[in-house]
């Protein structure tokens, strides 16, 4: 089974966000390979998930922090 047909047959729930928010996502995944903010949402959840997973001891790396870094400028968190 693919995983995109294991993910649809997950039972699902609602996260309930800021209307602006949702507008600024929408406007990014218009400009990507993601099919809409949803996919786009868990993505980025499961990318913060997995890092979370590695040691909370060890520090993160330059290439991790300026990841974040974009990550948080691309959902206009950062200028």
């Amino acid at each position: 089974m693919a995983t995109r047909e294991r993910v649809a047959k997950t039972p699902k729930v609602t996260i309930k966000i800021p209307r602006p928010l949702y507008r600024n996502l929408q406007l990014i995944v218009e400009h990507s390979g993601f099919d809409s903010v949803t996919d786009f949402v868990v993505y980025v959840l499961r990318d913060l998930v997995a890092a979370a997973a590695r040691d909370p001891e060890a520090p993160l790396s330059k290439d991790e922090l300026e990841a974040v870094r974009r990550h948080l400028r691309s959902l206009g968190y950062l200028d």
